[in-house]
């Protein structure tokens, strides 16, 4: 299974933020933006902070993506 933060990325885009910004606002530690920048998978905790601080839902920033084998 795969996970893509591509969502995210583009929202910052739309809302003028950098990663540190986002890092700043929702509260998540440089672990979790580090993953995510990798589209490895992060707690659900640092999920809900980066909805919290954008005003959405988390597919606005997440999404998964099944892998072909299965």
């Amino acid at each position: 299974m795969a996970w893509s933060y591509e969502r995210l990325w583009v929202l910052l885009i739309k809302n003028k933020m950098k990663r540190t910004d986002l890092k700043t606002v929702a509260g998540i530690n440089s672990n979790a933006l580090a993953h995510m920048g990798k589209d490895e998978p992060v707690t659900m905790e640092a999920l809900g902070k980066i909805c919290k601080a954008l005003h959405c839902r988390i597919e606005d920033i997440v999404e998964y993506i099944p892998d072909e084998n299965n």
